[in-house]
This record gives structure tokens, sequence and C-alpha cells, in this order.
């Protein structure tokens, strides 16, 4: 441990440090354990992903104090992106959680020091059930690491804590470590964003992951006519569906173009209700398929200035999305 006094900042008169300069050099600390910790990545990081990729049941992430609050976040990254995890507190399975715990399982066990006391029921309950074993140390001789059958080793950092007392680099690097395991599980397995959708269905996250095909407007709902439709017709379909546009259909049921409110005002002044739909109706309408994200038509729209958008599926119209439909569900 680097000397406390080292590390202290200097105080004004007034007994007050400089706040942007405390934080600029906590920032760096912790980045500079972060690049060191990047460096020191080895092998054993991909054996410790190959070990929880093998597994058939949960990953288990467990740590004492700081370390399992780090813990508990590493847990619901990997659940959040395909890997099934729980934390466990290592105190609460020395009374009966231990039963959480399950031979098909893997453990995930973080102490900065590697001798926390707390884990020792546990590690001892991994070696029983042949468990295995991950450890996120900073000592690799430690009783944890020793034990592990793979040790992710923390480089020896200064803490950015002035006392180099609180855990502060320790935690950040542990926490990156987890992440950098959970996304390389992640990709390894092929996560898509439908697999998040699918986890995330609420809040922003889930609504910006949703398709337009599942918002859409389909059979009845959409407002369609054929090319030789009186316009007469096709405005009063316009009107009961209340989405200021109409598809209009060749014979063969393609989308041959689309008429909105724009398109009835171009054509006042000719006589509009002698006319056929083709005759008033724009050509090649902007379309989207049906894989496309709501929040991906929603900038469509904006940038073409349009209020609705058909998807189609081999030219024919399966449904259409409306500007409102989207902003219903809090994407903007």
């Amino acid at each position: 441990m680097a000397d406390s006094k080292d590390n202290l900042l200097e105080i004004d008169g007034d007994g007050k440090t400089d706040a942007l300069a405390s934080a600029r050099r906590v920032l760096a600390a912790e980045i500079d354990g972060l690049r060191a910790m990047s460096d020191a990545l080895d092998g054993g990081f991909t054996r410790a992903v190959e070990l929880i990729a093998a597994v058939e049941g949960r990953v288990v992430v467990t740590g004492m104090g700081k370390s399992g609050h780090v813990a508990n976040k590493i847990a619901a990254t990997l659940a959040s992106t395909g890997t099934p995890a729980q934390y466990v507190h290592p105190a609460e399975a020395s009374h009966g959680d231990l039963g959480m715990i399950t031979a098909s399982d893997a453990i995930i066990a973080l102490s900065n020091s590697g001798e926390t006391a707390e884990l020792s029921d546990l590690i001892a309950y991994a070696k029983l059930k042949s468990i295995p074993l991950i450890s996120i140390t900073g000592r690799s001789d430690s009783v944890l690491a020793k034990a592990a059958d793979v040790s992710l080793v923390i480089p020896d950092s200064p803490e950015a804590c002035p006392l180099s007392l609180a855990p502060t680099t320790s935690t950040t690097v542990m926490l990156a470590l987890g992440d950098a395991i959970a996304v390389s599980l992640l990709e390894r397995r092929g996560f898509s964003p439908d697999d998040f959708r699918m986890l995330h269905p609420g809040g922003k996250l889930g609504s910006r992951l949703t398709k337009a095909v599942d918002l859409m407007r389909s059979g009845d709902e959409m407002p369609l006519v054929r090319e030789d439709t009186p316009m007469t017709d096709s405005i009063l379909e316009m009107t009961a569906k209340s989405l200021g546009c109409v598809g209009v259909l060749d014979a063969s049921g393609t989308l041959a173009g689309i008429i909105t409110d724009g398109d009835l005002r171009r054509h006042m002044e000719d006589d509009i209700l002698a006319m056929t739909a083709a005759e008033v109706m724009t050509t090649a309408p902007k379309t989207v398929d049906e894989d496309v994200l709501a929040a991906q038509v929603l900038g469509m729209m904006n940038d073409n200035k349009i209020t609705s958008v058909f998807l189609v599926k081999a030219g024919r119209p399966l449904g259409i999305v409306h500007i409102h439909d989207i902003l219903r569900i809090g994407i903007s």
C-alpha cells in the first residue's frame, strides 16, 4: 500500500479541497488501473469464459462488502445479457443459502485480499461438490486464488482514495472485468437484439428495441384501395381509417403508390372527384420491411417529413405504422 500522505490533497485555508482536481485525480487513477488490467489479461481470462460458457446451470457471483456490491451488479449484467446468474451473499450462504448453488453451476468469487473469511464455507462447498470456481482477487498467493480453478488477478494499482483505504480503483477494475466477461459470453453465444429485447421488455431499452411489426395496423385496419378505385371511394377510405393516407394496390396486390393529404391538396384545382386513385397517387412510396426497429422508422419519418409508413414483404403491404403508434410507447 502506498504511503497515504503521498496521496493527500492540498487543503486551503478554509479547509476545502479543489473538487475538480480531486475528481480528475480519482478518474485518472481508475483509468490507470483499467489500463493495467487490460495489459495483464492473458489466457486465464479465456479459460474463465470457456468454463462459464460450458456451465449448464447458473453463474453464482459472490463477494463481501464493496466486493459484494460489485458482485451483485456483475450477476445482474450477466443475467441481462443471456447468462443466467444470481448473487449469493457469502455470510448467508453459511446459513442455508448454499442450497441455492448446485453441481451444475459455476461460482465467481470476488475479494481484493483473497482472504475474506466469509468466503471460506462457500469455497469448501465448491470443492466438495466439484463446482467450478473462478476468483477475482488482488493477490495471486491468496487462499481464494489458490483454491480457484481459474484466478483472475487484478494488478496492484493505487486506490483513488487519498488514504489508500477505501476500495475505489480495485472495485472499478473488478466491475469492468465482470463487464468484459459478460460481453465475451454475449458475443460467444451470438446474443441478438431480439434476445436483449426479450429480457428487457420494460423501460427505455425495451421500447427502443421494439420492432415496427409489433406496432403495425394490419388487415382491415390498413387503408387500401385499387388503382382503378374512384377518388370518391378513396377519400372515404382515407377518412374511415384516420391515418391521413391510403395505399394503392396494383392488379397483383403490390403497393404501387400512396395518396396523402398532400396529394389531395396538389390536385384541388383538378376535377379530383372524377379521377382514379392511380391518377392522384404518389408512386414508389417510402416503405420498410418487417425486421426494422420502430426507432428506425421514426427516424425515417422525421427525415422524410411523413407520418405513416407501410411495412411490405415482396412488395405486398403487411401493415402500416403511424407516428403516433411509435410515440405512444415512449420512443422520441
